[in-house]
């Protein structure tokens, strides 16, 4: 009896699931953060006004919201799932480089956020990660 090849989660795509729903935690509440931050004029002047900043905070707590719920699917092994947090870390990455340029006061939130989404995006495409993730053969009947 042939018995069934195990796939085991190495340990860098676990060290990606758990920073994955990190970084998710850390644009959530740096998009909170940020949102409180509309009234004050430098940072409202650096996105174009109150309702920029409103729209730079919203877009951050989405990205972080759906990176957050696809953390599971990475700690599943779902290939999809690491292709859209490949797209959204990307994403993520931009938006926290620009809003950390542009957000003269205190952008320690930020700064983490690109450190952790950099750690993410280069740890998501190792070769044991890269093996876990491939999808499996279907043969067709």
């Amino acid at each position: 009896m042939a018995e069934a090849e195990a796939v085991h989660r190495p340990i860098t795509v676990a060290i990606v699931a758990v920073v994955a729903g990190l970084s998710g935690v850390v644009d959530v509440i740096t998009g909170i953060l940020l949102m409180f931050e509309g009234s004050n004029p430098e940072v409202a002047d650096a996105l174009g006004g109150s309702g920029g900043v409103l729209w730079a905070s919203i877009g951050s707590i989405l990205l972080g919201v759906v990176v957050l719920a696809l953390s599971f699917g990475i700690w599943l092994g779902r290939w999809v799932a690491r292709m859209i947090v490949t797209v959204l870390q990307a994403l993520s990455l931009i938006q926290s480089l620009f809003l950390a340029v542009a957000y003269l006061g205190n952008p320690v939130g930020e700064w983490a956020s690109v450190l952790v989404s950099a750690i993410v995006l280069i740890l998501l495409w190792t070769r044991p990660a890269s093996a876990f993730f491939r999808p499996s053969e279907v043969t067709s009947r």
